[in-house]
């Protein structure tokens, strides 16, 4: 009859091997002891971040991530406005000073100091345009976090971010 010891071991193993199963990680048997009983020792890797100068989807990631890089290290710069230039239409950059004037907000981000977080999903493209959401992240005094969720358009002639509303 089995020790209470090899049924730890056993229980052990199998909960580690289910884990492995549920999870995208590279696994390495190992041997625990000298009953032969194998434990599986997990790795997660991080997600790995990609990109492609042709895709919308991943300008509009791209302008985001160092928009808000830019506001979070030094502040609304020269540097936050060459993004500005660079990724948005001239249109766009008229709107978004009419809109900040009469908000007295960022009107790239639809609320006034930096998020802690972004994220860029497509949605929908047609008629020349590619629309993603871009989800803001925030985080106030208290550290209660909240939400702001944009919908971004893009024009795929040029690549370049044309409009940006709220979305509800």
């Amino acid at each position: 009859m089995a020790s209470s010891r090899t049924f730890r071991r056993v229980a052990l193993s199998s909960a580690l091997l289910a884990l492995g199963a549920a999870l995208p990680t590279s696994t390495t048997g190992v041997r625990t002891d000298t009953e032969s009983t194998v434990a599986t020792v997990t790795t997660v890797a991080a997600p790995a971040r990609a990109g492609r100068p042709t895709s919308a989807v991943d300008r509009v990631a791209d302008f985001y991530g160092a928009y808000i890089d830019v506001l979070y290290d030094s502040g609304r710069t020269r540097l936050a406005d060459s993004l500005r230039t660079h990724y948005l239409t001239a249109g766009l950059r008229r709107d978004l000073a009419r809109w900040e004037a009469e908000h007295s907000m960022d009107g790239v981000l639809r609320d006034k100091g930096v998020p802690i977080a972004w994220e860029v999903v497509y949605n929908d493209s047609g008629m020349g345009h590619c629309w993603t959401r871009a989800t803001l992240t925030w985080q106030d005094t208290a550290s209660r976090t909240h939400r702001t969720r944009l919908m971004i358009q893009s024009d795929l002639a040029t690549l370049l971010i044309s409009g940006i509303r709220t979305d509800a």
